[in-house]
């Protein structure tokens, strides 16, 4: 089941074996579903084994803050 379509930038699927960079991905009951720009299948990702999902496009400061 299909629970929700994130489009609009590349993205990047962190964990544990590594990184996989996709154009879009969707949220299904189990993990989530990577694609490429011409909409192939890329991979599936457990959420047990998701780290982060990573929107590239987004400015990051170089040097991240830590919280006191």
């Amino acid at each position: 089941m299909q629970l929700a379509v994130h489009t609009g930038g590349m993205f990047r699927a962190h964990f544990p074996d590594g990184d996989i960079q996709c154009d879009r991905y969707e949220h299904t009951d189990y993990g989530v579903d990577l694609y490429d720009e011409d909409d192939e299948f890329l991979a599936f990702i457990p959420y047990t084994n998701l780290i982060a999902l990573l929107n590239e496009d987004i400015e990051r400061d170089p040097e991240p803050s830590i919280a006191d």
